[in-house]
């Protein structure tokens, strides 16, 4: 059984990594740590885990739940993991980090974005940025540090990564048009979050400015081989809880059928149990993923402008954080990568 301890579990990722590891057959969460919630029961927190969960809510002592626990996972936000982890911690335990502490190879460009000194720069690069799908190979046993994408991104790089690796599509041409519920704000108590500011109302922000460009930006460049490109990334809060649905524009590089941008897809996603690729003329809707671990893809070729549309949509909390998170942590520790994840999407 894998002792688990989660740091920021009173968060609404951290909530969501309990929800799925109480589901899970290997996995026993031991550590419900939150800095707002010490010594209250974790039930009183999130009343859905009434009878569900006895535990009450510890401190962030990283140093001393190294010694009680084989992986910790940190739904806490940027700049917290990097400022805990050590050297003594990572021969004890795996880390698997939902911020964005360790997903930027370049600590200028998370100094830069992020406004924030990093305080672990040692261990940037011995991360692995955990998008299963793509890095599966490097996420091992031997991975002492996971660095889970944020929602936005996994989505973005997941519809994106197979037309750009197979030079379907102009890289310096993409526009990503990114909606998310308001959960992905976090539970933190801000005006712009308030559901008189939020809904029936809808609005772009970050614009031009977006902490998470970097990250696609990165991602995406290792899959044509450049580091040095730029694309524009525009997200938008939406009035629900949950789901992230990116539409992105790109000019294609030559004519092409549906089937052969089909078989683009195909070619990297057929047995991937999480990615699912629309039949032709279906266009992704969150509806149909809130709740799971999967990510639907679908796509439409523009011929009067000779671009391709590509459309994606998860939920933000589960693929998005904390169901990834757990597929880290499946995978590094040999155990069948859908353990714990079989969630079917709820609906209505």
């Amino acid at each position: 059984m894998i002792k688990v301890g989660i740091i920021g579990s009173t968060g609404y990722a951290g909530n969501e990594l309990v929800r799925i590891l109480l589901g899970h057959k290997d996995a026993q969460v031991v550590w419900y740590g939150s800095r707002s919630y010490i010594d209250q029961k974790y039930a009183d927190v999130y009343r859905n885990m009434f009878q569900l969960v006895d535990d009450t809510c510890m401190d962030d002592n990283m140093e001393e739940l190294a010694d009680k626990v084989d992986v910790i996972f940190t739904a806490t936000p940027q700049g917290l993991c990097a400022s805990l982890v050590n050297e003594d911690i990572l021969n004890k335990v795996k880390i698997i980090d939902l911020s964005a502490d360790f997903r930027l190879k370049d600590v200028s460009i998370y100094e830069q974005w992020y406004k924030l000194e990093h305080k672990a720069p040692q261990y940037i690069e011995e991360a692995v940025y955990g998008l299963c799908e793509i890095n599966r190979d490097k996420i091992s046993s031997s991975t002492r540090i996971v660095a889970n994408p944020g929602c936005y991104t996994t989505t973005s790089i997941l519809t994106l990564y197979p037309c750009v690796k197979e030079g379907l599509i102009n890289p310096d041409s993409i526009i990503i048009d990114a909606k998310s519920g308001t959960s992905g704000a976090g539970r933190g108590a801000k005006v712009a979050n308030l559901f008189c500011e939020v809904n029936e109302s809808m609005k772009a922000y970050g614009v031009g400015t977006h902490r998470h460009t970097p990250e696609i930006e990165e991602q995406l460049g290792y899959a044509c081989n450049r580091n040095d490109l730029k694309l524009i990334f525009t997200p938008h809060l939406v009035p629900m809880n949950r789901g992230i649905l990116v539409t992105a524009y790109a000019n294609l590089t030559k004519d092409v059928t549906y089937e052969e941008v089909k078989a683009v897809y195909d070619k990297y996603y057929k047995d991937e149990y999480f990615v699912r690729v629309l039949d032709k003329d279906v266009c992704p809707e969150t509806r149909w993923v809130e709740g799971s671990n999967f990510v639907d893809i679908g796509f439409k070729i523009e011929p009067r402008t000779n671009r391709l549309i590509m459309m994606g949509a998860l939920d933000n909390l589960v693929k998005g954080a904390a169901g990834q998170a757990v597929q880290n942590m499946n995978i590094m520790f040999g155990l069948p990568e859908n353990e714990g994840l079989q969630m079917v999407p709820l609906f209505p």
